[in-house]
């Protein structure tokens, strides 16, 4: 049964990685953008931009949706490769992740390398970490752990 479930697991994050780089770089609003080469190095000056203009959070927001984005990474780090259950390896995971991913859109030229999106999406996967935690917590309760 541990087998069964660990390799859904697998398969899942598959499907996660597979969904969020096609998000990442092949999607209606990265085909719409493509052909920009913009970047920013100042950090929080993205999401101050944001927050003076905030009208409301929505899924689909660029503040919102690089956390959303990067939460399931940080759940399924821990929870497929247990050497990697430290808090630090999860955030560093998820930075060289996020990093790879802006340096990737860059290059292509289908987005803007910004590092309040690596800020984000390493806030995203620290939460993913978090509930992580939760679940594991949850489990080893009912467990009687």
């Amino acid at each position: 049964m541990k087998k069964a479930i660990k390799g859904v697991s697998f398969f899942l994050f598959f499907i996660y990685l597979a969904t969020l780089f096609y998000l990442l770089f092949f999607s209606q609003y990265r085909q719409s953008i493509e052909g920009t080469r913009t970047y920013n190095l100042i950090p929080f000056e993205t999401i101050n931009r944001y927050m003076r203009s905030y009208d409301g959070f929505s899924l689909t927001d660029e503040f919102v949706g690089n956390i959303l984005a990067f939460l399931p990474f940080g759940v399924f780090l821990p929870l497929l490769f247990p050497s990697l259950r430290r808090v630090y390896s999860v955030i560093l995971g998820t930075f060289i992740l996020s990093l790879s991913v802006e340096c990737l859109q860059f290059y292509f030229w289908v987005g803007a390398f910004d590092v309040d999106d690596l800020l984000l999406n390493t806030v995203g996967g620290g939460l993913g970490y978090m509930f992580f935690l939760v679940l594991l917590k949850k489990v080893a309760l009912n467990r009687g752990c």
